[in-house]
């Protein structure tokens, strides 16, 4: 029976222990008893029992990256993808949330190794898809959930990029271009710039370029300077909190486990946290919708954890999936039984009022608020992004354009009860080499 610890910082937090029926997790008694403590998740509550496999599992799961990430990570280390505890034993020490698992973590920026010029970042980024979180490098040990390609980093005093070893805490997520997302850099920085511009909750954005790649930097929510020390804040994503596994992060899934839906996540909120991150959880789905978001699943809706309670975190990881002709239309989750944005009218969103327990008037005036501001805010956004170090793209006027007609739609939708058939799509930009890469096309992508 193989034992791990899991920390905050230096603090025990608690046990995973591996049995026949797989890893179960147990809170430390002086971690019950501590001034301050939180609980891992929002179903596992702090309690001296024993948190059997069925519930940590697919929670310890949601700490991992997906897809080939995950299968490149087990061909560095010898591990199966499937070893979720195994994987985690090696890359947990900086996780999305507070929590170090198998090691503490740290608050220091001492441990912090400075990447020494854009040529070697250059060389790193192009190495990730192989070596994902830099795997297998002395002291690195970061994981990242999702799909995309991304890397934990930190900036130091005189503003170099580094790679956090021996647990220290990464600061931003560096997000690289990726072929089959042509201009993604650019797309996911105007949509977050333009959500903060709408007065919604999102993280710090900005560009970065190094030698042929670009590349996008978000400032993580998680963390928080003290006193020139970098403390970790709990979270975790509605997958975790409705105890989904990664592969049923979509309401329509294959995996005979049914996905979360934007009902289950209205009622997780409203049940565990205040009236404030209820109207906030909507701003998030309307906003999704405006910016042509097809893949706000239940992974990229968190919630922050802390001794005081439970309330929701920054919206993140939005991409105007119009812009590429090879991403699908169809909404993650769907909105009173609609899969498409474009098709939503008044009925649809006074039936989704009803679906989530909201005023129907209220939710309409704030899809138009919303609608009105996209319109307004939209290209300063993309102005914005152009201004940034990475520079402007051809992908930027495609994705202002197709936010625009959105919202237009979106207005037309509400002012017309029975509603007409939706506009044509705008031109959708082809994905296309970025200086001479090879660029391939699969059919119905997710951006992440």
């Amino acid at each position: 029976m193989a034992k791990l610890a899991v920390y905050y910082e230096s603090r025990v937090v608690g046990t995973i222990e591996v049995q026949s029926d797989g890893p179960s997790f147990t809170y430390a008694p002086e971690w019950l008893t501590m001034r301050g403590a939180f609980p891992i998740s929002l179903l596992m509550p702090l309690s001296p029992s024993r948190v059997p496999a069925r519930l940590f599992l697919p929670w310890a799961a949601n700490l991992l990256p997906e897809s080939t990430q995950l299968r490149a990570i087990g061909l560095q280390l010898g591990a199966a993808p499937e070893d979720v505890i195994g994987i985690l034993s090696e890359l947990g020490r900086d996780t999305a949330g507070a929590l170090s698992i198998g090691k503490p973590g740290t608050t220091s920026t001492q441990d912090w190794r400075p990447i020494p010029d854009g040529k070697t970042l250059e060389k790193i980024l192009n190495e990730l898809p192989s070596k994902p979180f830099l795997v297998g490098e002395d002291g690195v040990s970061m994981s990242l959930a999702g799909v995309q390609t991304k890397l934990g980093v930190a900036i130091d005093e005189k503003g170099r990029i580094c790679v956090p070893i021996n647990g220290a805490p990464s600061t931003w997520i560096l997000k690289p271009d990726a072929e089959r997302l042509f201009g993604g850099v650019q797309n996911e920085a105007l949509c977050l710039v333009l959500a903060k511009r709408l007065g919604l909750n999102a993280p710090e954005v900005t560009t970065g370029k190094a030698g042929q790649r670009s590349y996008l930097m978000v400032k993580r929510y998680d963390r928080v300077e003290q006193q020139g020390r970098w403390r970790r804040l709990h979270q975790e994503d509605f997958c975790q909190a409705l105890g989904k596994p990664p592969s049923a992060k979509y309401e329509s899934n294959q995996t005979g486990i049914a996905g979360p839906s934007l009902a289950d996540i209205f009622a997780t909120t409203r049940n565990a946290m205040q009236a404030p991150d209820v109207v906030n959880l909507l701003d998030y789905v309307i906003f999704n919708v405006i910016a042509c978001n097809t893949d706000a699943h239940a992974k990229n809706y968190s919630m922050m954890i802390s001794g005081k309670g439970f309330r929701l975190a920054p919206i993140y990881d939005i991409m105007c999936g119009e812009a590429w002709e090879h991403v699908t239309r169809n909404m993650a989750q769907k909105i009173a039984g609609k899969n498409r944005g474009e098709h939503l009218k008044r009925r649809h969103w006074q039936r989704f009022a009803a679906d989530v327990g909201l005023n129907a008037t209220r939710l309409i005036a704030r899809v138009e608020t919303l609608a009105k501001g996209a319109l307004v805010e939209t290209r300063k956004a993309g102005a914005d992004v152009a201004a940034m170090p990475a520079g402007g793209h051809p992908l930027i006027e495609t994705v202002t354009t197709a936010i625009e007609r959105r919202a237009r739609a979106l207005m037309s939708g509400l002012s017309d009860e029975q509603g007409a058939e939706p506009e044509a799509a705008p031109a959708r930009i082809k994905p296309a080499p970025d200086k001479g890469r090879k660029v391939s096309k699969p059919k119905a992508a997710r951006p992440a």
